[in-house]
């Protein structure tokens, strides 16, 4: 089953002092790139997430935000309250008439944060909503992949019903082959030996001959049908595959030699493009 690259989770941790807000965001990318911002508290554990992300996500752009709200009425910042004495007892030397608390209030040092300590049980229900939002992002993942399948099924079988018209415009295309180079030869008025123009005709016409692009393209594409169906998404894989395809209908049209033969080819190209562009977003 396939996935899209393109996800969203989020959770909301309530802890006793505070609220957690946790958002998880993936965009395409041929490898995996994380960019978590960690606010400091939980800065040690910042290694143990990227891993977890990484097991879980595979590959993509992930974002990944910390939003605190405190809602306890204690405040991890404290005022230093000898050092606001000592800036007052030197502001009233100089000017007793002034705000000198004001004053004071603005001056270096006057506020400190107490750093907090880790709490383990604290972290272990951030823990599960870091699990949440990864459950919730790969779910989304999950759908945007079934309606990337669905897409990616009706192109491919547009691509068969335009292989269909190839075969079936591939008998008359020899036929004009061999009408137009008949039609040369008498227009040089020059007596051809038969046996040689014959033998030269049919070294032509296998130089034409898309009998094995015509075979490799159809397995091609019942191949990746197939893979759209194994539970792993391996969205490099199918890229590789549409890379064959791509192959065979240039070489068809390479070989065509015939205007309605090659107006399907640029049509099955059109599609296989549009194919190429969604790959860009399957995990």
């Amino acid at each position: 089953m396939i996935q899209s690259m393109t996800g969203y989770g989020k959770s909301i941790i309530q802890l006793d002092s505070k609220k957690i807000s946790l958002e998880l965001k993936s965009l395409n990318s041929k490898n995996l790139d994380i960019n978590a911002r960690f606010p400091g508290i939980y800065k040690e554990k910042e290694i143990e997430v990227r891993k977890l992300l990484a097991n879980r996500l595979v590959r993509g752009k992930i974002d990944m935000s910390f939003y605190i709200e405190t809602t306890a009425e204690e405040t991890s910042t404290k005022i230093n309250k000898g050092i606001v004495s000592g800036y007052i007892e030197q502001l009233e030397e100089i000017h007793k008439e002034a705000d000198i608390l004001a004053i004071a209030m603005r001056l270096p040092d006057v506020l400190k944060t107490e750093r907090e300590e880790l709490d383990p049980q604290e972290w272990m229900e951030i823990e599960k909503g870091i699990e949440e939002a990864v459950n919730a992002l790969q779910e989304y993942r999950v759908s945007e992949g079934n309606e990337l399948k669905n897409d990616f099924e009706s192109r491919i079988n547009v691509l068969k019903t335009k292989l269909k018209e190839v075969i079936d415009l591939d008998g008359d295309r020899l036929d004009q082959v061999r009408l137009r180079l008949n039609k040369s030869i008498k227009e040089l008025e020059q007596n051809v030996d038969e046996n040689r123009f014959e033998q030269e005709l049919i070294y032509y016409l296998e130089k034409l001959d898309i009998t094995e692009e015509k075979v490799r393209l159809t397995n091609h594409l019942d191949y990746f049908l197939k893979e759209l169906e194994v539970k792993v998404s391996n969205g490099k894989k199918l890229g590789f595959i549409s890379q064959e395809i791509g192959r065979e209908i240039n070489t068809i049209g390479s070989k065509a030699n015939f205007a309605p033969m090659q107006k399907v080819v640029v049509e099955m190209k059109d599609e296989l493009e549009k194919i190429k562009e969604q790959l860009l977003n399957v995990l």
